[in-house]
């Protein structure tokens, strides 16, 4: 028998070393994930905003499950069917069941369904059309909180942009009702996006405003979500389920007044 090569063993040190590494931050994540709902007091009605059915199980996942862990009463507004191969109605069906899995009532989601907002990764959506649709449902729901994706949209989707883009600019031209904020779920590089736990130590130590950390049986529960979307889950969305960090972790930030901190 041939001796193993140094190579090989040094291979073998880092397997061993990454699945070290992995299992304590299981065990971190599992200790500090019980602090996410405590987070964001005085909030009574948030809104998850999302673009496309899939985007609440795929990225705020761990937001959803910190808040309503909380007892909060939050809903989800889905500006698109998800019409792009032209599934839309199956579409709608794996959203409100994806939902239900993750703890919301299909009486809490509202799904807009307008030819002049397709699903598609090339499309910059109406802002004048969708900054009205959008902030209709804010006063009628009386929503305080509104979560959604931030500039880079995580994956750079347009449609995600373009959710972002109208809650900055509703924000800032101070059309929101009084109390009510804007929290976006920040993008990282595509390293980050893809090291799963293992980004943890990360996401805990770089700054943000409000850090949802899911358990793993939060975990499995989104996991759980994320394959009620049959219509989606092509090879690739397997690996995602395993290796995204946005299946466990969400590091959000506020938009604040950019006058007042010029002020300050």
């Amino acid at each position: 028998m041939h001796a193993p090569s140094s190579a090989m063993l040094s291979v073998a040190a880092v397997v061993a070393a990454l699945a070290v590494l992995s299992w304590v931050c299981s065990r971190w994540r599992d200790a500090v994930s019980g602090q996410s709902a405590a987070l964001l007091p005085g909030v009574r009605a948030p809104l998850l905003l999302i673009a496309h059915p899939d985007d609440e199980c795929m990225f705020f996942a761990p937001t959803i499950l910190g808040l309503l862990q909380g007892q909060r009463p939050l809903s989800v507004l889905c500006c698109s069917t998800g019409n792009y191969y032209n599934q839309g109605e199956t579409r709608k069906k794996e959203l409100l069941q994806s939902c239900a899995t993750l703890g919301i009532a299909p009486s809490n989601v509202t799904l807009i369904d307008h030819r002049d907002l397709p699903d598609s990764p090339t499309v910059k959506w109406d802002e004048r059309l969708l900054s009205s649709l959008i902030l209709n449902h804010i006063k009628e729901k009386n929503i305080d909180l509104v979560i959604t994706f931030d500039e880079g949209g995580i994956s750079g989707h347009y449609n995600h942009i373009s959710l972002y883009l109208v809650m900055r600019s509703l924000h800032r031209s101070g059309k929101l009702p009084d109390g009510c904020s804007v929290l976006v779920l920040a993008s990282v590089s595509i390293f980050r996006k893809y090291i799963s736990l293992l980004d943890l130590p990360l996401s805990c130590f770089c700054h943000q405003d409000v850090l949802f950390i899911s358990s793993g049986r939060q975990y499995k529960q989104a996991k759980e979500a994320m394959l009620l979307h049959q219509s989606q889950l092509l090879w690739f969305r397997h690996v995602y389920l395993f290796f995204s960090r946005y299946m466990m972790i969400n590091s959000l930030n506020f938009l604040h007044d950019e006058t007042a901190e010029k002020e300050s």
